[in-house]
């Protein structure tokens, strides 16, 4: 992916994520992590090769269509304000047209899931609700519609120590109950070691490594040793 006067943000990076697998991009900021995620939801189109979701490729897809078949829950959450916890939650089964019988059965699974109780937190607002809480109710949202991908750029980022590490065990959980396929975006070398079965290190534009956790620890490359020796 290159901007109109030639600079390349991302290039020559490869790589498949099946059913249940986690793929953790990690890298330093600017190194196209975020861009990458742009480029498989087309927020950003590609200048360059192709990109495939479901073995269809993106480009054939009508670009509204493809992101509400793929979740995607980013550090800032973007919960609407003025909606209720029941409304940002089945906001895209809304859109798909779902029966309103259907979307709140949903939602209370949804809200459940991910540890809020439906009667006590459905009818409240964003900002009655801790960051923790609206990082949950991001999720509930993405999963809403069952999408068979999971985008999450930096999800936990912003929460506190403690909250984090909650959060990080609830995804663990839930990943190996739902069985979707996740791309994962952080810096935190710790957090992408706990969360990934495969671990992409991103460098520049580029993927300078691609492997297990386990392999990316005994990794010579130069970047993983740095990364590796910042976590300690």
């Amino acid at each position: 992916y290159a901007l109109p006067e030639g600079r390349v943000l991302v290039e020559d990076v490869s790589f498949g994520v099946a059913p249940g697998e986690t793929l953790v991009l990690l890298g330093r900021s600017g190194s196209g992590k975020t861009t990458t995620l742009k480029l498989i939801n087309r927020l950003l189109e590609p200048t360059a090769g192709e990109i495939r979701v479901a073995g269809r490729p993106t480009a054939a897809l009508e670009a509204t269509r493809l992101r509400r078949g793929i979740g995607y829950v980013i550090q800032e959450i973007g919960l609407f304000p003025h909606f209720t916890v029941e409304r940002n939650v089945g906001l895209v089964p809304r859109l798909e047209r779902w029966p309103a019988e259907r979307i709140a059965a949903r939602v209370r699974e949804l809200l459940a899931l991910v540890g809020l109780d439906p009667g006590v937190f459905g009818a409240r607002y964003p900002h009655e609700l801790s960051g923790g809480q609206r990082q949950r109710v991001g999720v509930a949202r993405a999963l809403a519609a069952d999408p068979p991908l999971l985008l999450l750029d930096e999800p936990f980022g912003a929460l506190d120590p403690i909250t984090r590490v909650e959060l990080q065990r609830e995804f663990l959980a839930l990943q190996r109950r739902l069985g979707k396929a996740i791309v994962f975006v952080t810096h935190d070398v710790r957090e992408g070691l706990l969360l990934g079965n495969a671990i992409g290190l991103m460098q520049e534009g580029r993927i300078v490594f691609l492997g297990t956790p386990e392999e990316f620890r005994r990794s010579e490359h130069p970047a993983c040793r740095a990364f590796l020796a910042a976590a300690g």
